[in-house]
């Protein structure tokens, strides 16, 4: 199974992957691809593996990209992506990633609607922008403007419709982080 850990920016993704990956070390974890610049706090291979245009081409020329994102930022066009990398092996083990609701979708599309089973996160707006602009300031160069586009880009990006869409039955309210992941770590296999 590839549970795709989403939720809108600040909801706690990156808390909740490392609490689920310390109680299930059995899960592997799958790393997504980015043309975005690393980040001072992130490391090449960690939190993505971070590679240029030309590398992103030629894996498209191999036929290797399982889903693919592009965000106009005010940075320029960011590119995010799950390679067939040889890092799932569907058949052998459990499998966590982070994501969208657009790469769950790519994602379930190509291993299979009964491989991919969502984890959706959700938390009160106000706390979210509370906990985006706390990280951003914690950055060698804090993009703000890019912070505050990619929160009001969630509205559209994790709409209600979208949502329904694909599927989304179950929600994980992050209220108390503890309760959220335990609650998780009762619905998984």
């Amino acid at each position: 199974m590839i549970y795709v850990l989403m939720g809108k920016s600040a909801t706690g993704k990156d808390t909740i992957f490392g609490l689920l990956r310390n109680s299930r070390p059995d899960f592997k974890t799958i790393v997504t691809y980015t043309t975005r610049p690393i980040r001072s706090n992130e490391e090449n291979g960690k939190e993505y593996y971070f590679v240029n245009d030309m590398e992103l081409d030629k894996l498209k020329s191999q036929d290797k990209i399982v889903e693919l994102r592009e965000y106009n930022t005010v940075h320029g066009l960011w590119r995010y992506f799950t390679v067939d990398d040889g890092q799932v092996d569907i058949k052998n083990g459990n499998y966590i990633i982070i994501g969208t609701l657009e790469s769950f979708n790519g994602i379930r599309s190509y291993y299979g609607e009964g491989n991919v089973t969502p984890i959706y996160i959700e938390i009160d707006d106000g706390i979210r922008l509370e906990r985006a602009l706390l990280r951003e300031k914690q950055q060698k160069n804090p993009k703000y403007m890019e912070m505050c586009r990619r929160f009001l880009a969630d509205d559209e990006d994790f709409s209600e419709d979208k949502i329904v869409a694909a599927g989304i039955k179950k929600r994980y309210i992050n209220n108390n982080i503890d309760e959220c992941v335990e609650e998780i770590l009762h619905d998984m296999v």
